[in-house]
């Protein structure tokens, strides 16, 4: 079994400087340079998992193929590996106490006093070693998240401090990923935060082998010289990381300051040969020189922050890509949209996303967006509870359920075409009991998804407690609405199409957490196409 390298990502001065995509990028690289390569990312929140945050306060819950939810990094981790991450990628501290007090309960530290060191720091370290236990991997990068300085954060450093010391520092390499700003006022960059942050770690008994800075100006030789000298790092170590149009470029402006090159030299790994970036290369040009141009509406209720469709959005990015358009998408509020202005919120629309999300806020807005989509043949996707309000506009519409709803908004419905799956019924925990991970779909030959896909079965990942009431299933057929993609195993509704219509489907399942530069989603690449139709016809 090949002994695998260890990469730990840490962060100071201040969050959201991007560990994620700095992790992702350098993984980019060694895994084009041949090594096998896995991220991971540790949480310092107390929360077993992200799922039973809202997404305004953590962002989109990202879901793997085993059904765990995890931190949205992963799907940056994925997106750019195109390698599929799992339950093991993503530890809390949530998860690492859980596992602690559960072990105190059934004896196993009988006679001890459980304390943070040994106990917690044991289980962290267990974690950090276990994707490299397996010799799957030559090397195993570990984000750390929060901030030097955070007391959340403190465990995990100290874990790091330790297995440093255990492993040796040739199988380890930490990179600290700072903060170099600007004073517009005094016209030059500020080293001291760095140097602070820095500081932090050595308390903490950390000494940095790389530094990634951000910086919205180029660092000159003086300035990484003086970095080097007070941070006790090599001058070719100190890694200038400026603002860039998009996450993409981030692997190419690395490989450009050779932190891949510097990180295999700590890890004393050879070059081999240099990364091949062919295909990122060529899907970075169609990105940058798109043919044509197209206006999506992504309607939900948590447009106001960017990552609570991070998926969704990069999955645009993808697509547009690979049909040479540019996708402009345009958030809009569904709390906003009523019956009289919804004509004047989706003019000049070439598609329409119903994204996915929980509770009534913003209903009644993205079946209004539906009803105007569907009756002016314009193209529409719906995603999750996207699909499930086309089926409740349909039946309200077209079928004559004036009181058609999920009984998730309305409990006392005469016609609960939405319903609460029969395996939740029972559960009275929230936390990881959603119909979670990937699922088989059987598609019906000749349509739309059959079309999309090329293949009559498919696997999707899921995160929902509310499905398609097969009750419903004749009358809505018998007005127009196909049920094209069926779970064989529950005979759950995955899919729903109106062949009468252009382009309109909606899906059960998440297709955009399975969207990466390699693999673009055919969902989007299809979608994006039909919309580039639209708005040239």
């Amino acid at each position: 079994m090949n002994k695998a390298k260890y990469v730990f990502v840490t962060g100071g001065v201040t969050s959201s400087l991007g560990k994620g995509i700095i992790a992702a990028s350098l993984a980019k690289l060694l895994q084009a340079r041949g090594y096998r390569v896995t991220i991971q990312k540790f949480d310092p929140y107390i929360n077993v998992d992200p799922g039973t945050m809202n997404p305004y306060e953590h962002g989109e819950c990202y879901v793997t193929d085993d059904g765990a939810e995890t931190d949205l990094d992963l799907g940056h981790y994925e997106r750019f590996l195109n390698v599929p991450t799992s339950q093991a990628n993503n530890v809390t501290t949530g998860r690492i106490y859980q596992t602690v007090i559960n072990n105190e309960r059934t004896g196993k530290y009988l006679g001890k006093t459980v304390q943070v060191i040994p106990h917690i720091t044991d289980e962290i370290k267990r974690r950090m070693l276990l994707l490299g236990q397996t010799g799957d991997y030559d090397i195993v990068i570990t984000e750390l998240g929060g901030t030097v300085g955070d007391i959340e954060s403190l465990p995990y450093l100290e874990s790091l401090r330790q297995l440093r010391w255990e492993l040796g520092v040739d199988d380890t390499c930490v990179i600290h990923l700072t903060l170099i700003p600007y004073l517009k006022a005094a016209g030059e960059l500020k080293t001291k935060p760095t140097q602070h942050s820095v500081k932090g770690l050595l308390e903490l008994g950390v000494q940095p082998d790389i530094l990634v800075c951000r910086t919205e100006r180029k660092l000159n030789q003086d300035i990484r010289r003086k970095i080097a000298l007070f941070c006790n790092v090599k001058q070719n170590a100190v890694i200038e990381s400026m603002d860039v149009e998009t996450i993409y470029e981030v692997p190419l402006v690395m490989q450009k300051e050779k932190l891949d090159k510097v990180t295999l030299s700590k890890l004393k790994l050879s070059s081999k040969s240099e990364p091949d970036l062919e295909h990122w290369k060529d899907f970075l040009f169609k990105l940058d020189h798109p043919k044509s141009e197209i206006n999506i509406g992504l309607i939900g209720k948590y447009v106001e922050l960017q990552d609570a469709y991070k998926s969704i959005n990069e999955a645009f990015i993808h697509a547009g890509a690979i049909n040479e358009c540019k996708v402009n998408v345009h958030s809009i509020h569904s709390e906003g949209i009523d019956s009289f202005n919804v004509g004047e919120k989706l003019a000049n629309l070439d598609g329409i996303l119903i994204a996915p999300g929980f509770g009534d806020r913003g209903i009644e807005g993205k079946i209004e967006a539906i009803k105007y989509t569907r009756e002016n043949n314009i193209p529409f996707f719906g995603i999750c509870l996207g699909m499930q309000c086309a089926v409740v506009e349909f039946s309200r519409n077209v079928v004559g359920f004036k009181d058609a709803h999920s009984t998730e908004m309305n409990p006392k419905t005469k016609h609960p075409v939405i319903d609460l799956m029969e395996s939740q019924k029972k559960l009275k925990q929230k936390g990881g009991t959603m119909r979670l991970g990937s699922y088989k779909c059987e598609l019906a030959k000749g349509t739309l998804a059959n079309k999309i896909y090329g293949k009559s079965t498919i696997s999707e990942r899921h995160r929902h407690r509310y499905e398609f009431n097969n009750e419903f299933m004749e009358p809505l057929k018998k007005n127009g609405m196909a049920m094209t993609g069926i779970n064989p195993e529950n005979n759950l509704v995955e899919i729903i199409e109106i062949p009468s219509h252009p382009f309109f489907i909606g899906v059960q399942f998440h297709p955009e957490l399975k969207s990466t530069v390699a693999n673009p989603h055919p969902l989007f690449v299809r979608f994006v196409r039909a919309a580039l139709e639209y708005s040239q016809s």
